[in-house]
This record gives C-alpha cells, sequence and structure tokens, in this order.
C-alpha cells in the first residue's frame, strides 16, 4: 500500500473528525477513529514542516542551502 499524499490524508482527517462530531458513533469505534485521525494529523503536520523547512532555504552561487531571511523595510 502506498503512502497516502498529504491532501489525501487530509481529506480522510477531515472525515473523521465529522463523524466524531456528529457523536452517533459507538464508543470503540470512536476511539479507534481517534487514534486514526492522531496518527493522520502527525504525519500533516510533519508534511508541513518539511515544506516549510523548504520553502524557507535559499541557495548561495557555492550551491550551499542557507536560510532565507525576509528583507528589512
Amino acid at each position: 500500500m502506498a503512502n497516502p499524499t498529504f491532501e489525501e490524508s487530509l481529506q480522510e482527517l477531515e472525515q473523521i473528525v465529522t463523524r466524531l462530531e456528529q457523536g452517533d458513533v459507538p464508543l470503540e469505534e470512536a476511539l479507534d477513529a481517534f487514534q486514526k485521525g492522531m496518527v493522520l494529523s502527525k504525519q500533516c503536520k510533519d508534511t508541513l514542516s518539511k515544506a516549510e523547512k523548504s520553502l524557507t532555504k535559499m541557495m548561495t552561487e557555492s550551491n550551499e542551502e542557507v536560510p532565507f531571511e525576509e528583507e528589512s523595510q
């Protein structure tokens, strides 16, 4: 089974939240859904953190990665 994309994980997480908010899920099923939601939440957070780190770096002329600094105004 291939790893789901960020968008697929987020969509599944949203579906879990919607089901749990409705309140008509049996307790054991709700606990399983909550645990799955926590895993998905961590995966999404990790993906966003990696993307942020990648987007906040730039390459120097000597091909070194350095943090991107905002210009002073």
